[in-house]
């Protein structure tokens, strides 16, 4: 059986990742640099946990004792969430171990000494399997997963490290995006240039409002119409979704968009264009006029509620 270890600074996505690290199968364990996810990670009943408690708060300062531990525990595969923080403790410490690091990784599966995965390259437009040689590394964003659920939990083996603050945070500001972070958006209605202007956007928010969904649009509306922030713009370059439900609406269906709702559970399309790119790509295809069928929709939505 493969040794398989987890890290995240994120404790929803640490459990994420320990659900993948189980259907590698083998013995499963992991690394945590705060008490809130070595406790976490722990709930799960997973084989072990080691938190190493030192004086800095930044993930970037363990890389040196992360890889101290791997190195002693034996780990063939190391599983880490794609955050930046994560994405960077990655690549310190796979090139401190000289081991292979594969980014972005889904469809994981173990063969023999090596960790074969699968993820998309050129913006979504294909996709490259890719076989790392023992011990591997692979970062996997959010919500690839289902969380692990809460079992036995395991004991945590503290260790006492030296690792001091190097960094001081002077003051934290929220950046002004003007919108929310559709990657962890459940539902998201979006729209593209069959949807006309000010008006067409509130048939959107109509339907949102009563879906309890978010936003979103293709390119065009956010860079040359403006009529929502870049920041709800889904595409290659743009938001990648992951949740249970998009609406498109009057969207073309183009591959730049199309790639960034591949990992959307049920897409339905509406669109007057019956031969239109998206209607192929989604689960449900509605033909005819978005300004009838939209308000149809609102309406029989909240009379089912």
């Amino acid at each position: 059986m493969a040794n398989i270890w987890v890290y995240s600074e994120d404790v929803s996505l640490a459990k994420e990742l320990v659900t993948a690290a189980k259907q590698l199968g083998g013995e499963v364990g992991a690394i945590a640099i705060t008490e809130e996810v070595a406790n976490g990670v722990a709930a799960t009943g997973i084989n072990k946990v080691v938190y190493l408690k030192g004086e800095a708060t930044w993930a970037e300062a363990y890389g040196k004792e992360i890889a101290a531990v791997l190195i002693e525990e034996g780990a063939q595969v190391v599983l880490v969430g794609a955050t930046p923080k994560g994405r960077a403790v990655a690549a310190e410490v796979s090139a401190l171990m000289g081991t292979g690091l594969v980014s972005d990784a889904g469809n994981l599966a173990i063969a023999g000494d090596t960790l074969e995965v699968e993820r998309f390259i050129y913006g979504g437009l294909a996709v490259s399997h890719e076989a790392v040689a023992f011990p591997a590394f692979a970062t996997v964003p959010a919500r690839s997963n289902d969380p692990a659920a809460d079992g036995a939990a395991t004991a945590v083996t503290v260790k006492e490290v030296a690792v001091a603050n190097t960094v001081t945070v002077v003051s934290v500001e929220s950046a002004n995006k003007g919108g929310v972070d559709l990657n962890k958006a459940d539902k998201v209605v979006g729209f593209g240039r069959g949807v006309e202007g000010e008006e067409g956007l509130a048939t959107m928010n109509a339907l949102a409002d009563v879906l309890g969904a978010e936003v979103g649009c293709t390119r065009p509306i956010a860079e040359e119409a403006k009529l929502l922030p870049v920041e709800r713009y889904i595409g290659i370059s743009g938001k990648q979704l992951k949740g249970s439900l998009y609406i498109g609406v009057g969207t073309s269906g183009q591959v730049q968009h199309v790639a960034g709702i591949r990992d959307v559970k049920t897409v339905v399309a509406i669109n007057s264009d019956e031969n239109a790119p998206i209607m192929a790509a989604a689960d449900y295809a509605i033909v005819g006029d978005y300004k009838t069928i939209v308000p149809a929709l609102a309406d029989a939505i909240k009379a089912a509620k």
